[in-house]
């Protein structure tokens, strides 16, 4: 058969497994087209798996080429692979880009928002137990005037 190796990029294996997948998205982005619409590049990088592939699998043609003492169909092979493989990993690392997205999911938001409202309720208690206890003390005053204006009055 055909060994997906030989051919293939060996230097862009070594660089691209010392990278975040985030830095490996970048990296595909950059030696790929410009970057356009997430959609069209995934449907662009299956359709271009889909071309590659395509001409290995016959499986006739695939023992006929094998049995070929001719090295061009070995090449031939081994060309539409490596074009697979590199479509391949352009989709696995749009996909990777896509988890990697900080889109909080609606029970996340919803968890978040919650502990905003707790954190708010637990100020405004504060404040409210703030203010209690300052009017708790002007009814104290209140009542001490009150009584000093009473004695005041019943001496007079």
């Amino acid at each position: 058969m055909f060994n997906f190796n030989s051919g293939f990029n060996s230097s862009l294996v070594g660089t691209m497994a010392e990278r975040t997948p985030h830095e490996q998205v970048e990296a595909v982005d950059s030696e790929g087209s410009p970057p356009s619409d997430p959609k069209e590049d995934m449907i662009s990088c299956v359709t271009a798996m889909e071309t590659a592939l395509l001409p290995c699998l016959p499986a006739r043609e695939l023992q006929a080429i094998d049995r070929s003492p001719h090295p061009s169909h070995q090449i031939d092979v081994e060309r539409h692979a490596r074009d697979f493989m590199e479509a391949a990993k352009k989709l696995q690392f749009y996909f990777i880009g896509l988890q990697r997205e900080d889109k909080p999911t609606r029970a996340e938001t919803l968890n978040k928002e919650i502990a905003a409202m707790e954190e708010e309720l637990k100020e405004k208690d504060a404040l409210i137990e703030k203010y209690d206890k300052l009017i708790q003390g002007w009814r104290k005053d209140l009542q001490e005037q009150l009584e000093k204006h009473k004695t005041e009055l019943e001496k007079v």
